[in-house]
C-alpha cells in the first residue's frame, strides 16, 4: 500500500537568496527574482529546492551521476536511494527502449511567512494573520485571547507594547489597540533562530507585499576587465534578493507509490563506496531530501553563489503528519458518522 506522509519545514535564510526569472526587465532592476503571480510576493520555487536536494543528496551518497537528467551512468538506479527518492530513467536490457520512473518526493515552493524590516524600534518581522495561521503559527491577543478583525489596513499589531506610529522601511503605520502573542509549533520555537525573533509586526495582507516589494535587497554589481583590472564599460547590473534573515515554510510530500517493493533501497548507513554516511541513516526517502536540504545550508541554492549568495538554515525540525492519522482526521470521521 502506498505511503502518504507531509512534512512541513521552517527555512530562514542566512544570506540573500536570488531566484532569478532568467532574464532582463525594465524596471527597478536588471534581473529580478521569482514572484507569486497573484501577489507579487517572492517565493522560492520547488523547483530549486528539489534541484539543490537532489545533487548535494548524490554528493553524500557518492554518486553524483545520479544528480543529472539522465542515469545512464549509475550502475544500478534501482538501488540508489537518491534515483528512487527523486525518480530516474533506466534502460532496458536490450539497450533499445528506456523506462522512466517517477520520484516518490513532491517539494512544494517555499512561501515568505516572516520578513525582517528595518524601524526605529530596531528589527521587526513582518506577518499576516493568515500567513502565520497556514504555516501552523497560533496567534492570538493578549487579553481577550482573539484578535479583534476591526483594525484598518493602514495600521500595525505588535507583539510589543508601543504607542506611537511605527515605520516599517519607509512606510509609517499606525499601532493598533490589540497586541498579539505568536506562538510557535513545538518542533520550531526551541530552536535559537526562531527564538532570536523578538518583535513581530502583524499586517493586512492587502500591505504585506508593498512592505515586502520595498524592503528586498538590491545589489549592484559589475563586470571586470581582466587585462586592465577594471570595470567594463556598460557592463553595470543591478539584482535583488530576498535579505537575510527571511523565514519561509515549505512541504514536501511522500507519495510512496513503489513502498512494498521488496528492492526498495533502504535502509542505507553507508554509500555506493562503502564510507560511513554523513549524518544520519537514510530509513526513508523523506531522510534523502531532509539531508539534501540541510546542505543548502552549506553550499546555498539560486543565483549568486560565489558571491556570497544563497545559504539556508532549516529551523527545528519538520513538523510530519501521515495522511488518514491525527486529530483533524478523526473529527471528520465522527462527523460523517
Amino acid at each position: 500500500m502506498a505511503t502518504y506522509k507531509r512534512q512541513r519545514f521552517l527555512l530562514m535564510t542566512l544570506d540573500p537568496v536570488h531566484i532569478g526569472t532568467g532574464g532582463y526587465r525594465l524596471g527597478r532592476v536588471d534581473n529580478s527574482i521569482v514572484r507569486e503571480p497573484g501577489t507579487r510576493i517572492p517565493k522560492i520555487p520547488g523547483t530549486s529546492l528539489h534541484g539543490a536536494a537532489r545533487s548535494y543528496a548524490a554528493q553524500l551518497y557518492e554518486t553524483p551521476e545520479a544528480a543529472g537528467q539522465s542515469q545512464d551512468k549509475v550502475t544500478d538506479p534501482d538501488k540508489n536511494p537518491v534515483c528512487y527518492t527523486f525518480g530516474y530513467i533506466k534502460k532496458k536490457q536490450n539497450g533499445n527502449e528506456t523506462m522512466a520512473y517517477s520520484g516518490v518526493v513532491n517539494i512544494f515552493d517555499a512561501q515568505v511567512v516572516f520578513f525582517p524590516v528595518y524601524s526605529m524600534a530596531g528589527p521587526v518581522w513582518v506577518s499576516t494573520i493568515n500567513r502565520m495561521h497556514e504555516a501552523g503559527f497560533e496567534v492570538e491577543a493578549e487579553e481577550n485571547n482573539k484578535l479583534a478583525e476591526t483594525w484598518d489596513s493602514g495600521s500595525v499589531v505588535l507583539t510589543w507594547e508601543r504607542k506611537d506610529a511605527l515605520n516599517l522601511g519607509w512606510l509609517m503605520v499606525r499601532v493598533a489597540k490589540d497586541k498579539a502573542v505568536v506562538k510557535a509549533p513545538n518542533e520550531w520555537k526551541k530552536d535559537q533562530r526562531w527564538q532570536n525573533v523578538k518583535q513581530i509586526a502583524i499586517v493586512k495582507e492587502s500591505l504585506f507585499g508593498h512592505i515586502v516589494n520595498s524592503n528586498l535587497e538590491v545589489r549592484t554589481s559589475v563586470a571586470i576587465d581582466p587585462e586592465r583590472g577594471a570595470a567594463v564599460d556598460k557592463a553595470l547590473f543591478t539584482y535583488e534578493a530576498l535579505p537575510r534573515a527571511t523565514f519561509l515554510t515549505a512541504e514536501v510530500v511522500l507519495d510512496d507509490y513503489r513502498d512494498g517493493d521488496r528492492n526498495r533501497p533502504f535502509p542505507k548507513s553507508k554509500t555506493e563506496k562503502n564510507n560511513p554516511l554523513p549524518g544520519n541513516e537514510w530509513r526513508g526517502p523523506l531522510d534523502v531530501v531532509r539531508t539534501g536540504l540541510r546542505m543548502i545550508e552549506w553550499l546555498g541554492v539560486g543565483g549568486m553563489g560565489t558571491r556570497g549568495f544563497g545559504r539556508i538554515a532549516i529551523v527545528g525540525e519538520p513538523i510530519e503528519e501521515e495522511y488518514g492519522k491525527g486529530a483533524q482526521y478523526q473529527n471528520i470521521a465522527q462527523e460523517v458518522r
